[in-house]
């Protein structure tokens, strides 16, 4: 089937009489699983590209940093664009545009290029990601909306964690270029069956040719200017400060008052304008504004701790990116699970759901800050599959609750807004996390120095034993050899430990957050399960 569908008005609230709706959201998370596997599957491969390209580990970072800014800015305008092209237009746009990026940075010949390559990629996955949520509310009825999204959040939650492992084996065995060239066949594949399945709804139809005719495309071109500026240069803020020591660097104080300044300048342009970019009243909602903080702490703990947990098996435990990638796929293998058992569990309100999710992510973070650096593979593929039980909890049933009192009109954009909280929760949480991280990691190990020193009778009994030990290796030898050798592995350890309590503090942010999901559900008005989204927030 392709093109239009005959005149008909949907039956059950779904825009798709035709076609069944569990078929769309296969096709549509299929494309959407592409677009997110590309947000975690470059940052294993980073030193690769920088090795390739002959560049530093500084400017290799621009690689996501340019991907996430470029996704971040084109959400905001996507309502628009749907608008305008239609959903399934736009959606294949998207899809080949993609496509031909993802071809193009394997083939990158210099850093330059890639990073603009990798902008056109950000640009189409970012327009991508929203629509396939607008694809799904139209065509599954309201009652059944929560396993249409229980199918797209598989695909939400499992991309970023097969990222790191399946980059992590390309760069290993393959090349850094295979983690871009992947995407090649699948969206050739996803662009086929798009055009083949999926219908045009006439209503839509008829009414892009209406506006077409009439002209009046009412874009707030000024608004997307600011509100790209805002976003773009938070972006360049959260990405780059602890590396230029935050508001230490002129960078990053003038990335920061840039983005202050168009924050300050784009609110109060959207309350006066007649169709803003985005309607401002609807984010101060009990109900969706709600939602949205609930999916920047979504977004927070998802992406910093697909980051995390491999970096700390690299660091720590000595795993390779392939083996530190590995230990997080059980929890995949749970999430989707979890996300079809979730799809059923519509007859519940969505807010309970979301609390006990909180819980169970606060209990997974607590969980971790158990670390130590004797620890086994199943304790961190465990840690993953238990907060693998509470991010659907979370993720399906705020994706459904954002619609509840919505008018049709506005689900394009709430798909964006709630995508864009996504996006920049996780830049959010890596950020938070890599300054805790590294602070934290100074502050140990200033505090575990302290107590080395040949006036502590416990570090001068240790030193002996050590210095014994290495005293029988031949290559090390007695006297000075031994003694050096000793205090060079005390120091090791000293590093070792600060490393990890660093790390546990990481997580016992991550831990609050958790908590704070569940207290924000707490807010939220009571929802009638399978009630239909109607009226205003």
């Amino acid at each position: 089937m392709s093109g239009g569908t005959k005149d008909a008005k949907p039956k059950g609230g779904t825009e798709y009489p035709g076609t069944n709706p569990y078929l769309i959201a296969v096709l549509v998370s299929v494309a959407t699983f592409m677009e997110v596997l590309d947000t975690t599957i470059a940052n294993v491969a980073l030193r690769y590209i920088a090795g390739g390209l002959a560049v530093g580990p500084d400017e290799a970072a621009w690689v996501v940093t340019s991907y996430l800014v470029a996704n971040s800015i084109v959400l905001c305008a996507s309502s628009w664009l749907v608008e305008i092209f239609g959903r399934k237009a736009f959606f294949m746009g998207c899809i080949a545009l993609f496509t031909v990026s993802s071809a193009c940075c394997g083939f990158a010949w210099s850093l330059q290029s890639l990073l603009i390559f990798r902008v056109f990629q950000g640009l189409a996955g970012g327009g991508m990601t929203p629509v396939a949520q607008s694809i799904l509310a139209a065509a599954f009825p309201p009652e059944k909306r929560s396993q249409g999204f229980a199918i797209y959040g598989i695909a939400v939650v499992l991309a970023p964690a097969i990222g790191p492992a399946l980059g992590g084996y390309l760069s290993d065995n393959w090349s850094w270029h295979w983690c871009f060239l992947i995407n090649v066949p699948v969206g050739i594949a996803s662009l086929a069956s798009m055009a083949l399945l999926l219908p045009t709804p006439t209503k839509e139809k008829k009414q892009r040719q209406k506006l077409w005719k009439s002209g009046d495309f009412r874009f707030d071109a000024v608004g997307f200017i600011l509100v790209a500026t805002f976003l773009g240069a938070l972006e360049v803020v959260l990405d780059r400060g602890q590396e230029d020591d935050w508001f230490g660097s002129n960078f990053i104080v003038t990335f920061a008052a840039i983005s202050a300044t168009a924050l300050l300048l784009f609110i109060p342009w959207e309350l006066l304008q007649k169709h803003p970019l985005i309607d401002l009243k609807m984010l101060a909602s009990r109900q969706f504004g709600t939602c949205f903080l609930i999916m920047l702490g979504f977004g927070a703990v998802l992406i910093a701790t697909t980051q995390f947990l491999p970096q700390i098996l690299q660091d720590d435990f000595a795993y390779t990116a392939t083996l530190a990638g590995l230990a997080i796929s059980p929890g995949g293998a749970v999430t989707m699970v979890m996300f079809l058992v979730v799809g059923r569990l519509g007859f519940i309100d969505p807010k309970y759901l979301m609390i006990i999710g909180g819980l169970i992510i606060a209990a997974a973070m607590y969980d971790l800050t158990n670390v130590y650096d004797d620890l086994n593979f199943g304790f961190f593929a465990w840690s993953r599959v238990y907060l693998g039980i509470g991010l659907p909890l979370v993720f399906n049933s705020v994706t459904s609750a954002s619609y509840n009192g919505l008018p049709p009109e506005k689900t394009d954009q709430a798909s964006s807004l709630i995508n864009v909280a996504r996006n920049f929760g996780g830049s959010i949480g890596v950020s938070l996390a890599q300054t805790t991280l590294a602070r934290r990691e100074q502050f140990h190990q200033t505090r575990l120095a302290e107590h080395v020193g040949t006036w502590n009778p416990a570090y001068g009994e240790t030193l002996q034993q050590v210095q014994n030990y290495f005293a029988t290796k031949p290559l090390v030898g007695t006297g000075a050899g031994a003694y050096r050798t000793a205090v060079a592995w005390i120091g090791q350890q000293v590093q070792i430990q600060a490393s990890l309590w660093a790390y546990i503090d990481v997580f016992f942010s991550l831990m609050l957050i958790g908590l704070a999901i569940s207290m924000l559900a707490l807010t939220l008005r009571p929802t009638k399960p399978g009630a239909a989204a109607q009226g205003a927030a």
